[in-house]
């Protein structure tokens, strides 16, 4: 069971969007568990024709209870709200 948990808590792939010009790749990243019951993760996107350049990363987006909770949230977010993500993301 625990080297499920860590498998599923690896960078996970969620979809490649158009954005300004270029593609991106949008992950979804897990932060270090803290003493607490909640998972907590962010996306972060990657220029696909230049995966060495810096990632833009959101803020800690998902909290919740279990990884699969996570990943159902996440993996249900549209092109479009990626792409609004990615755009306030750099934003800041």
């Amino acid at each position: 069971m625990e080297a499920e948990s860590a498998r599923r808590t690896e960078r996970q792939h969620l979809a490649t969007v158009s954005f300004d010009g270029r593609f991106w790749d949008a992950y979804l990243d897990f932060t270090e568990r803290p003493d607490s019951a909640a998972y907590r993760a962010f996306v972060s996107f990657s220029q696909a024709d230049a995966p060495d350049e810096d990632p833009v990363n959101t803020t800690v987006i998902f909290i919740e209870p279990s990884l699969d909770d996570i990943l159902l949230k996440a993996r249900s977010f549209s092109d479009h709200q990626l792409v609004s993500l990615l755009r306030s993301a750099r934003a800041e």
